[in-house]
C-alpha cells in the first residue's frame, strides 16, 4: 500500500500533544497521529459527500455532516466540539445557554464563531487541502466544524496515547471494547497491534507509534478503527526504515 500524504503535519500534531502532556513525541507517532486523524476525517467528508450528492450539491454544508454521523455511528467522534458548534447545538431548532436556559430567537443574532476548544482553527489548512483532494468544497461553517472535529479527535487521541504510556499498556482497561454486534465474531483488534495493547516496550518519556496505535483502538471501533489502523502503519514504516529507530526525532 502506498502512504497517502497527510495534510495535517507532524508539527501540528506535536503542538497538540505538547498541549496535553509532558512526554516526547518520536517521529513515527506523530505521523501516525496525523494518519489516523486524516483517515477519520477522510471518512466523515466522504459520508457528507454522499448526503449532498442525494440533493445534488457539490458544496457541502453544516446538515450533510449531521446526516453523514446520523447514518454512520462510526463517525461520531470528537463529541466535545459538538457542545461548541451551532450545527449540533440547532439540531434540535433550539439554543441553550450555559445554565441550560432557552435563549431567545432574537439574541441569537450575532452569536459568536465556536472557538471555545482549543486549538480551533489550527487544522483549518489540512481540512481544505483534504477538501481538495476529495473533490469537495464545502461552506465556511462547514469548514470551521470539520477544524473543530479534528482538534478534539487528535486531543482525545494525545491524551489516550499518553494514558498507554503511563499505564504501560491498555491491559489495565478490562477486555470492554467499543463495537458492533457484527464485530462480535471478528478479532477485537489485527493480530499484529495485540502485543502493543497488553503491554509496551520503551521508556516512559516518549510517545511511540505503538501507543498511538493503542489509543486509536480506545477512541474508535468497527471497519474505521481497522482502516485507521492499517493505513497508520505505512507512512511510519518508511519513516522507521529511512531513520533506523522508531523513537528518531
Amino acid at each position: 500500500m502506498t502512504a497517502q500524504p497527510a495534510p495535517f503535519k507532524p508539527s501540528l500534531v506535536k503542538a497538540v500533544f505538547r498541549d496535553v502532556t509532558p512526554l516526547h513525541v518520536s517521529r513515527s507517532a506523530a505521523w501516525a497521529a496525523a494518519s489516523v486523524t486524516r483517515t477519520v476525517l477522510t471518512e466523515i467528508v466522504d459520508g457528507a459527500r454522499r448526503a449532498a450528492a442525494e440533493q445534488s450539491r457539490r458544496k457541502l454544508i453544516p446538515g450533510d455532516l449531521i446526516s453523514a454521523t446520523d447514518r454512520d455511528v462510526e463517525l461520531e467522534v470528537g463529541g466535545t466540539w459538538y457542545e461548541h458548534s451551532p450545527t449540533f447545538r440547532c439540531r434540535t431548532g433550539d439554543l441553550y445557554d450555559a445554565d441550560g436556559v432557552l435563549v431567545p430567537l432574537r439574541q441569537r443574532r450575532g452569536t459568536r464563531t465556536p472557538s471555545a476548544v482549543a486549538g480551533a482553527h489550527r487544522f483549518e489548512a489540512g481540512v481544505r487541502k483534504l477538501l481538495r483532494s476529495r473533490g469537495a468544497t464545502a461552506v465556511p461553517a462547514m469548514v470551521r466544524d470539520l477544524d473543530g472535529i479534528a482538534s478534539v479527535f487528535l486531543t482525545d487521541l494525545a491524551r489516550g496515547a499518553a494514558v498507554v504510556v503511563r499505564e504501560g499498556g491498555v491491559k489495565r482497561f478490562g477486555t470492554v471494547i467499543l463495537g458492533t454486534p457484527d464485530e462480535a465474531a471478528a478479532l477485537p483488534f489485527p493480530k499484529d497491534v495485540l502485543g502493543a495493547l497488553s503491554t509496551r516496550t520503551g521508556d516512559r518519556r516518549t510517545v511511540g507509534r505503538d501507543d498511538v496505535l493503542a489509543a486509536t483502538t480506545m477512541v474508535l471501533f468497527g471497519d474505521l478503527r481497522q482502516r485507521a489502523l492499517t493505513e497508520a502503519k505505512v507512512p511510519t514504516r518508511n519513516i522507521s526504515a529511512s531513520t533506523g529507530n522508531e523513537g528518531d526525532v
